[in-house]
């Protein structure tokens, strides 16, 4: 592989897919690509030699945090894990925290003056739950760092799961423009799950042309300035969108389906005066019949897939027939969050 994606961005932020133009995204996939393949040889790619990753993880994880250490290892680089349970927390100029918390503006000057780039997860209590607080956090250490800011995850936006879900869909299908893509909620018995991923998701669709349906149960839906940014992105890039409140409308045809639970923001602020999850848990439970079985998969075209961000919610979310069968590429999914990761990483925190 030619190393021209080392540093192609140098120094840019990675917080919503929908700063980035279509044209840099495919690079960035075209890279991952390769490096999938040179990882899979086990040739050298040793792009980030001695750099450092600060790594911010208000929320638990498997695949982000796994993947983003194996990566900057893989590229000859180390990934600093860091615990806001064993710091000082990283605050807001507003917060009220006094001696239990640090201001975001001395801790990213401090780590901008030690490592190459710090990523950042939050959401849901991390952010205690208000809406858009976790993206103003990511924010608000991009404004003082002098080196890259990447969402690993915040409560809008999941940038680097939509990059690896966009590189699953053209490894199975490289012709995705036009192609019927489906945003669906589905069950879960846990309401407490952020928005980032369909409103990533649908933003990933329309910026590469395809047919993208939002499917959701009244209730449900996504944040209003997300949906007019899809609507931007299907008269700039082709495509379509519209968003039904039927989920078997929606699989009827469909290349791609992804349900996936989300919580409602009409039962958190700055919507709602206060949490009210009880009255959440009353909407979910009057939708249990969104679930993706085997049924509902074949409304889809023959060689349709099912994609997840993982963990599924077995047994609600999904079935076990379609999650570990023919239909499922969300293990494909899994796998590319190390490669597009590390081509992101490459690019912005490379040196040309």
């Amino acid at each position: 592989m030619s190393d021209n994606i080392v540093g192609k961005f140098h120094g840019r932020d990675w917080l919503t897919i929908q700063e980035w133009s279509q044209e840099d995204l495919q690079t960035l996939i075209d890279a991952a690509i390769k490096i999938k393949k040179l990882q899979k040889e086990r040739n050298p790619h040793d792009y980030l030699l001695r750099q450092t990753l600060f790594m911010i993880f208000f929320n638990r994880s498997l695949r982000t945090r796994n993947s983003f250490e194996a990566g900057m290892t893989q590229m000859g680089g180390h990934a600093h894990f860091l615990s806001p349970q064993d710091v000082y927390r990283p605050a807001l100029p507003d917060d009220e925290e006094a001696y239990t918390s640090e201001r975001i503006s001395d801790v990213a000057r401090v780590l901008a003056r030690m490592g190459d780039a710090i990523a950042i997860r939050i959401y849901g209590s991390h952010a205690k739950w208000i809406y858009g607080r976790g993206h103003r956090i990511l924010r608000e250490f991009a404004k003082w760092s002098d080196i890259p800011i990447i969402n690993m995850e915040d409560d809008v936006y999941h940038p680097c799961q939509a990059m690896a879900d966009m590189q699953a869909i053209q490894e199975h299908t490289p012709k995705v423009q036009g192609k019927k893509f489906v945003m669906s909620w589905a069950y879960s018995p846990s309401t407490k799950k952020p928005l980032a991923v369909p409103q990533s998701g649908v933003l990933m669709g329309t910026k590469w042309g395809m047919d993208v349906v939002l499917a959701h149960p009244k209730g449900f839906e996504l944040d209003p300035k997300i949906l007019e940014m899809c609507e931007k992105n299907v008269a700039q890039y082709g495509g379509s969108f519209e968003i039904t409140n039927d989920i078997e409308e929606a699989f009827a045809g469909a290349h791609f389906v992804y349900p996936k639970c989300w919580t409602s923001k009409h039962h958190i602020p700055p919507i709602a005066p206060a949490e009210d999850w009880e009255g959440c848990q009353k909407l979910f439970d009057a939708n249990k019949n969104w679930i993706a079985d085997a049924a509902k998969m074949d409304l889809g075209v023959k060689d349709v897939k099912y994609m997840h961000c993982l963990p599924a919610d077995r047994g609600f979310e999904v079935t076990d027939e379609v999650l570990d069968g023919k239909w499922s590429i969300a293990f494909d999914e899994a796998e590319n969050r190390l490669h597009s990761q590390k081509a992101i990483m490459a690019a912005i925190m490379g040196r040309p």
